[in-house]
C-alpha cells in the first residue's frame, strides 16, 4: 500500500499549483485576499447592503434639512385625488371606485 500525502494548494482550495489564483497574489492587499476567499453569497450580500446604505445617505441629508417633498403635503394629495377622480382613473379598485367614493363621502 502506498501512502499519499495531501498538501493543499498554496493559495487555498480551488486554486492552481502552477499559477496564482484569480486575483490572489502576494502583491494584493490582505483585505482583497480575505474577501476573495469568502463565500460568494456573503460577499454579494455585503456589497448590496453597503451600496444601499450609501444610496440612503443623500436621502437622509435631504430629509433632515428640508422635510418631506411638497408632493406629500395634504393639500397636494387632496388635489391629486380630486384630479384622479375627475378623470375616472383606476375606477375598479382605486380612488374612483364606488367603495373609495363612499368612504370619502363618509368623512
Amino acid at each position: 500500500m502506498v501512502k499519499v500525502w495531501y498538501e493543499p494548494p498554496p493559495y487555498g482550495p480551488g486554486t492552481s499549483l502552477n499559477r496564482p489564483s484569480y486575483g490572489i497574489v502576494s502583491l494584493k492587499p490582505q483585505w482583497i485576499q480575505a474577501i476573495s476567499r469568502r463565500p460568494q453569497a456573503m460577499v454579494v450580500t455585503g456589497a448590496c447592503v453597503t451600496f444601499a446604505a450609501l444610496a440612503y445617505i443623500p436621502i437622509m441629508i435631504r430629509q433632515s434639512s428640508q422635510g418631506l417633498p411638497f408632493t406629500m403635503s395634504p393639500e397636494y394629495v387632496a388635489a391629486q385625488r380630486a384630479y384622479q377622480r375627475y378623470h375616472n382613473m383606476n375606477p375598479i379598485f382605486g380612488v374612483s371606485s364606488k367603495s373609495a367614493r363612499a368612504a370619502d363621502e363618509a368623512h
